[in-house]
């Protein structure tokens, strides 16, 4: 493992972070509240898309937007301060007990409904990207500045090795838990009960998903005003394809050293490498704060948790006496199906 390059990677972050708050007089406060305004705005409407998924799965159980929206701007936050998308188990847990009846393979499946309006907005944006002339292409991946992009793009039989890996893993679930627990793929089903009604989802979710990611747009764009980079149509598509990359590899908070790479890289002719460094972690901290800030509120506020930790351990309790109460489900009843998951 070559220790070294993390060990750059964090000399570089550390450097674009002096940058940024070395230039802390200069950044324009009204455009930045007017971003983060947007971004709050972007998250609460992604909720409402949610919002409609759940409610599909759920006609007939009273659901709480509040709740939702509480769940959804958390885990967000939270996800900017933890890699590997942690704060999905968060809102996991969250919604799930904010639902007379649910369960979590249900609430589970239903994430992956937003991820229809995501696959097709980011080949949109990538497509462009790559156009420009600026974005990296895939081969140069392993050049950049962000060690978990460029090992995993400059070791492709590695790379592949762990892909066939996650396949073979993922396909022996699915043989197993079809076999031994039916139930639960009829709960996965639940979960995507709008996919089923096509005009239902394009009304209630796509396009409420769009509505939020024009706001998403806005927010960007007043971001790049406000450090000095420059708000454009251009830039902000350039700024998302960034986001989109950065996604596909979570293993870092936010996304943070991919992010940065790209940044620096994409906006090289656009404003000194001091300005661009500022940016680069500049926009992941305000965003990053923001959303945590918020989602601690909603926690505290809505969910009456005092800290991210209590969720996690009452998360994890709740879902040992679902265990347990399966346990004795099966043991009085041994022909009943396996498990509620």
């Amino acid at each position: 493992m070559p220790i070294g390059a993390i060990g750059d990677d964090i000399t570089n972050f550390l450097a674009a972070v002096g940058d940024f708050f070395g230039r802390l007089a200069e950044i324009k406060l009204g455009a930045l509240l007017l971003g983060l305004g947007f971004f709050g705005l972007y998250l609460t409407i992604r909720s409402r898309a949610y919002f409609n998924v759940l409610r599909a799965a759920y006609p007939d159980e009273p659901i709480a937007w509040r709740r939702v929206w509480g769940a959804y701007i958390a885990a967000y936050g939270f996800n900017n301060v933890i890699p590997a998308r942690g704060g999905d188990v968060i809102k996991l847990f969250l919604i799930k007990n904010s639902i007379p009846g649910s369960s979590y393979s249900a609430v589970g499946a239903s994430f992956f409904v937003e991820l229809g309006f995501d696959a097709a907005m980011g080949v949109f944006i990538l497509a462009f990207a790559f156009s420009q002339g600026v974005f990296p292409k895939p081969p140069d991946f392993a050049k950049l500045n962000a060690f978990d992009l460029s090992f995993f793009a400059g070791h492709p039989r590695f790379t592949l090795f762990v892909l066939t890996v996650l396949a073979t893993a993922g396909l022996l679930a699915f043989a197993l838990l079809s076999r031994r627990v039916r139930a639960f793929w009829g709960r996965v089903r639940q979960g995507l009960t709008i996919l089923r009604d096509r005009r239902r989802y394009m009304r209630e979710v796509f396009a409420v998903q769009f509505a939020g990611w024009l706001c998403r747009f806005a927010a960007f764009w007043f971001l790049l005003e406000a450090f000095n980079i420059g708000g454009s149509v251009k830039n902000v598509l350039l700024v998302l394809g960034v986001n989109a990359v950065a996604a596909a590899v979570p293993f870092t908070p936010g996304g943070a050293g991919v992010q940065q790479a790209f940044l620096v890289k994409v906006f090289a002719g656009t404003a000194t490498a001091s300005t661009v460094a500022a940016y680069s972690v500049g926009q992941q901290i305000a965003i990053g704060v923001f959303s945590l800030g918020l989602g601690f509120v909603a926690l505290v506020t809505i969910f009456r948790f005092r800290s991210f930790g209590d969720v996690i351990a009452a998360g994890r309790a709740d879902r040992e006496a679902e265990k347990v109460a399966a346990k004795t489900r099966a043991t009085a009843d041994p022909g009943a199906p396996h498990a509620r998951a």
